[in-house]
């Protein structure tokens, strides 16, 4: 029986992990769609955007607010789903801003396991030389 390694990775990962675990199903996606084009909506009129059971939305619903990713209002014996707009931020930066100019050097374990070890605004662009293989180079004829 092997041993587990638990990692210690920051709390912005974590908080990654969690939103994308939560959005790995389709229905969610719709859910948060559907949420993100119009806020504050009940299950009910979810149910008659998306054609299933109630109980079915529901479930979803829990999960996108156990993600953090839903804030639910109650309004009598109404349930009022909105976006909790600081999640998606975070998601937005990091697609948006990590992934085009993360610089994680691998010398050391503990630098995978941040999101934060970025030098400088594009800094690791500067030590590649990009060539693209379906741009043609302009050839200069200099006439006599």
């Amino acid at each position: 029986m092997g041993i587990s390694k638990h990692l210690d990775f920051d709390d912005e990962i974590e908080t990654i992990g969690k939103i994308c675990k939560a959005l790995g199903h389709p229905i969610r996606i719709q859910i948060m769609t559907l949420l993100w084009k119009r806020d504050s909506r009940t299950c009910g009129e979810i149910v008659d955007l998306i054609p299933l059971a109630q109980s079915t939305i529901s479930k979803h619903l829990l999960e996108l607010k156990k993600a953090n990713l839903v804030n639910i209002k109650n309004e009598g014996k109404k349930s009022i789903y909105s976006v909790e707009r600081n999640n998606i931020q975070i998601l937005k930066k990091y697609f948006s801003s990590y992934l085009s100019t993360i610089e994680m050097p691998e010398l050391k374990k503990s630098t995978v396991l941040r999101t934060h070890n970025v030098v400088g605004k594009k800094h690791h662009l500067k030590q590649y030389n990009y060539q693209f293989s379906h741009k043609k180079q302009e050839k200069r004829v200099v006439e006599d």
